[in-house]
Protein backbone atom coordinates (compact mmCIF):
# COMPACT_ATOMS: atom_id res chain seq x y z
CA UNK A 1 0.00 0.00 0.00
CA UNK A 2 3.26 2.28 0.57
CA UNK A 3 4.45 1.68 -2.53
CA UNK A 4 0.94 2.24 -4.03
CA UNK A 5 0.46 5.82 -2.40
CA UNK A 6 4.02 6.79 -3.88
CA UNK A 7 2.90 5.83 -7.23
CA UNK A 8 0.28 8.16 -6.43
CA UNK A 9 1.96 10.99 -5.41
CA UNK A 10 3.83 10.66 -8.89
CA UNK A 11 0.89 10.77 -10.59
CA UNK A 12 -0.45 13.97 -8.82
CA UNK A 13 2.65 15.51 -9.52
CA UNK A 14 2.44 15.24 -13.41
CA UNK A 15 -1.43 15.89 -13.34
CA UNK A 16 -0.67 18.94 -11.42
CA UNK A 17 2.34 19.92 -13.66
CA UNK A 18 -0.03 19.40 -16.71
CA UNK A 19 -2.83 21.10 -15.55
CA UNK A 20 -1.00 24.41 -14.51
CA UNK A 21 0.48 24.27 -18.19
CA UNK A 22 -3.16 23.99 -19.95
CA UNK A 23 -4.33 27.06 -17.64
CA UNK A 24 -2.21 28.92 -19.93
CA UNK A 25 -4.94 27.97 -22.69
CA UNK A 26 -7.26 30.30 -21.30
CA UNK A 27 -5.28 33.43 -21.52
CA UNK A 28 -3.92 32.48 -25.08
CA UNK A 29 -7.84 31.88 -26.15
CA UNK A 30 -8.46 35.25 -24.21
CA UNK A 31 -5.86 37.06 -26.25
CA UNK A 32 -6.99 35.29 -29.72
CA UNK A 33 -10.70 36.41 -29.19
CA UNK A 34 -9.58 39.74 -28.43
CA UNK A 35 -7.16 39.83 -31.41
CA UNK A 36 -9.45 38.52 -34.12
CA UNK A 37 -12.93 40.93 -33.05
CA UNK A 38 -10.56 43.66 -33.02
CA UNK A 39 -9.36 42.89 -36.74
CA UNK A 40 -12.65 41.90 -37.75
CA UNK A 41 -14.68 45.12 -36.69
CA UNK A 42 -11.86 47.54 -36.87
CA UNK A 43 -10.43 46.44 -40.17
CA UNK A 44 -12.48 44.00 -41.83
CA UNK A 45 -10.18 41.23 -41.60
CA UNK A 46 -11.25 37.80 -39.89
CA UNK A 47 -9.54 34.47 -39.77
CA UNK A 48 -11.12 31.05 -39.40
CA UNK A 49 -7.98 29.77 -38.49
CA UNK A 50 -8.11 31.98 -35.33
CA UNK A 51 -11.39 31.25 -34.82
CA UNK A 52 -11.23 27.59 -35.03
CA UNK A 53 -7.86 27.99 -32.64
CA UNK A 54 -9.90 28.91 -29.78
CA UNK A 55 -12.21 26.16 -30.16
CA UNK A 56 -9.53 23.65 -29.99
CA UNK A 57 -7.47 25.40 -26.95
CA UNK A 58 -11.07 25.65 -25.23
CA UNK A 59 -11.23 22.17 -26.19
CA UNK A 60 -8.13 21.61 -24.42
CA UNK A 61 -8.46 23.24 -21.48
CA UNK A 62 -11.71 20.86 -20.84
CA UNK A 63 -10.13 17.48 -22.22
CA UNK A 64 -6.54 17.41 -20.54
CA UNK A 65 -7.24 19.51 -17.84
CA UNK A 66 -9.64 17.00 -16.36
CA UNK A 67 -7.62 14.75 -14.91
CA UNK A 68 -6.39 17.80 -12.62
CA UNK A 69 -10.38 19.25 -12.10
CA UNK A 70 -10.42 15.54 -10.68
CA UNK A 71 -7.17 15.96 -8.59
CA UNK A 72 -8.84 18.75 -6.78
CA UNK A 73 -12.67 17.52 -6.30
CA UNK A 74 -13.54 20.69 -7.83
CA UNK A 75 -15.77 18.31 -10.77
CA UNK A 76 -19.39 18.66 -10.23
CA UNK A 77 -20.49 16.18 -7.65
CA UNK A 78 -24.23 16.06 -6.41
CA UNK A 79 -24.58 13.89 -2.98
CA UNK A 80 -28.23 13.91 -2.23
CA UNK A 81 -27.91 10.67 -0.92
CA UNK A 82 -24.29 9.71 -0.38
CA UNK A 83 -24.01 13.47 1.82
CA UNK A 84 -25.69 11.41 4.62
CA UNK A 85 -23.27 8.50 4.83
CA UNK A 86 -20.43 8.36 6.47
CA UNK A 87 -16.99 9.85 5.30
CA UNK A 88 -15.87 5.71 4.87
CA UNK A 89 -19.11 4.94 3.11
CA UNK A 90 -18.73 8.20 0.55
CA UNK A 91 -15.53 6.82 -0.07
CA UNK A 92 -16.55 3.72 -1.01
CA UNK A 93 -18.80 5.31 -3.38
CA UNK A 94 -16.26 6.83 -4.86
CA UNK A 95 -14.13 3.59 -5.12
CA UNK A 96 -17.58 1.72 -7.34
CA UNK A 97 -17.77 4.29 -9.29
CA UNK A 98 -14.41 5.07 -10.51
CA UNK A 99 -13.86 1.20 -10.91
CA UNK A 100 -17.59 0.12 -12.33
CA UNK A 101 -18.30 3.91 -14.12
CA UNK A 102 -15.30 6.30 -14.67
CA UNK A 103 -12.32 4.08 -15.90
CA UNK A 104 -14.61 1.36 -18.23
CA UNK A 105 -16.02 4.63 -19.85
CA UNK A 106 -12.70 6.38 -20.42
CA UNK A 107 -11.28 2.90 -21.78
CA UNK A 108 -14.78 2.90 -24.43
CA UNK A 109 -14.34 6.54 -25.47
CA UNK A 110 -10.93 6.27 -25.97
CA UNK A 111 -11.07 2.82 -28.15
CA UNK A 112 -14.26 4.20 -29.79
CA UNK A 113 -12.50 7.33 -30.94
CA UNK A 114 -8.84 6.35 -32.28
CA UNK A 115 -10.51 4.99 -35.65
CA UNK A 116 -11.66 8.82 -35.76
CA UNK A 117 -8.00 10.10 -35.17
CA UNK A 118 -6.13 7.67 -37.46
CA UNK A 119 -8.41 8.36 -40.30
CA UNK A 120 -8.28 12.01 -40.09
CA UNK A 121 -4.33 11.44 -39.48
CA UNK A 122 -4.09 9.46 -42.08
CA UNK A 123 -6.21 11.85 -44.84
CA UNK A 124 -5.03 15.47 -43.24
CA UNK A 125 -8.34 16.28 -42.97
CA UNK A 126 -8.61 19.81 -42.80
CA UNK A 127 -11.79 21.90 -41.67
CA UNK A 128 -14.36 22.48 -44.11
CA UNK A 129 -14.25 26.23 -43.60
CA UNK A 130 -12.08 28.59 -45.54
CA UNK A 131 -8.48 29.06 -44.04
CA UNK A 132 -9.40 26.27 -41.20
CA UNK A 133 -6.60 23.78 -39.56
CA UNK A 134 -6.08 20.79 -39.64
CA UNK A 135 -8.66 18.47 -37.82
CA UNK A 136 -7.00 15.74 -36.08
CA UNK A 137 -5.30 17.42 -33.30
CA UNK A 138 -8.44 18.27 -32.30
CA UNK A 139 -10.01 14.85 -32.46
CA UNK A 140 -6.63 13.39 -30.82
CA UNK A 141 -7.26 15.57 -27.38
CA UNK A 142 -10.20 13.13 -27.16
CA UNK A 143 -7.95 9.96 -26.33
CA UNK A 144 -5.37 11.96 -24.47
CA UNK A 145 -7.53 13.73 -22.44
CA UNK A 146 -9.18 10.49 -21.24
CA UNK A 147 -5.61 8.58 -21.23
CA UNK A 148 -4.92 11.70 -18.45
CA UNK A 149 -8.19 11.14 -16.75
CA UNK A 150 -8.04 7.51 -16.47
CA UNK A 151 -4.06 8.24 -15.16
CA UNK A 152 -5.60 10.84 -12.13
CA UNK A 153 -8.48 7.94 -12.02
CA UNK A 154 -5.77 5.32 -10.77
CA UNK A 155 -4.21 8.05 -8.48
CA UNK A 156 -7.85 8.84 -6.83
CA UNK A 157 -8.43 5.03 -6.25
CA UNK A 158 -5.18 4.34 -4.24
CA UNK A 159 -5.85 7.04 -2.29
CA UNK A 160 -9.61 6.07 -1.14
CA UNK A 161 -8.36 2.29 -0.98
CA UNK A 162 -5.52 3.81 1.33
CA UNK A 163 -8.17 5.54 3.44
CA UNK A 164 -10.62 2.77 3.83
CA UNK A 165 -7.31 0.41 4.65
CA UNK A 166 -6.28 2.73 7.72
CA UNK A 167 -2.87 4.02 4.97
CA UNK A 168 -4.06 7.61 3.75
CA UNK A 169 -5.70 10.65 4.92
CA UNK A 170 -9.18 11.32 3.88
CA UNK A 171 -8.77 11.97 -0.04
CA UNK A 172 -11.69 14.27 0.11
CA UNK A 173 -10.28 17.01 2.89
CA UNK A 174 -9.08 20.14 0.83
CA UNK A 175 -5.74 21.32 1.25
CA UNK A 176 -5.09 24.72 3.27
CA UNK A 177 -4.54 27.74 0.76
CA UNK A 178 -2.41 30.77 1.72
CA UNK A 179 -5.36 32.71 2.01
CA UNK A 180 -6.66 30.04 4.61
CA UNK A 181 -3.77 29.79 6.37
CA UNK A 182 -3.28 33.55 6.43
CA UNK A 183 -7.06 33.88 8.05
CA UNK A 184 -6.41 31.24 10.40
CA UNK A 185 -3.29 32.85 11.78
CA UNK A 186 -5.04 36.11 12.26
CA UNK A 187 -7.98 34.37 14.01
CA UNK A 188 -5.47 32.44 16.46
CA UNK A 189 -3.68 36.05 17.19
CA UNK A 190 -6.96 37.91 17.65
CA UNK A 191 -8.14 35.38 19.91
CA UNK A 192 -4.33 35.66 22.16
CA UNK A 193 -4.66 39.18 21.84
CA UNK A 194 -8.17 39.22 23.59
CA UNK A 195 -7.27 36.14 25.93
CA UNK A 196 -4.36 38.54 27.03
CA UNK A 197 -6.65 41.46 27.37
CA UNK A 198 -8.97 40.10 29.42
CA UNK A 199 -6.53 38.24 31.91
CA UNK A 200 -4.57 41.55 32.30
CA UNK A 201 -8.25 43.37 33.25
CA UNK A 202 -8.67 40.36 35.52
CA UNK A 203 -5.00 40.97 37.27
CA UNK A 204 -6.22 44.57 37.47
CA UNK A 205 -9.82 44.00 39.17
CA UNK A 206 -7.73 42.24 41.57
CA UNK A 207 -5.51 44.96 42.62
Amino acid sequence: MIALLKLSRRIDWLTERIGRMVIWLLLAAVVVSAANAFARYFFGMGSNAFLEAQWYMYSAMFLIGAGYVYLHDQHVRIDVVAGRFSRKAQVWVDIVGIVIFLIPLSVFIIWTSMPLVIRAFETMEVSANHGGLLRWPLFALLPLGFALLIMQCVSEFIKRLGFVTGYGPDPHAKPETPDDVRLREDLEREIAEREAAEAKAAEGGKS
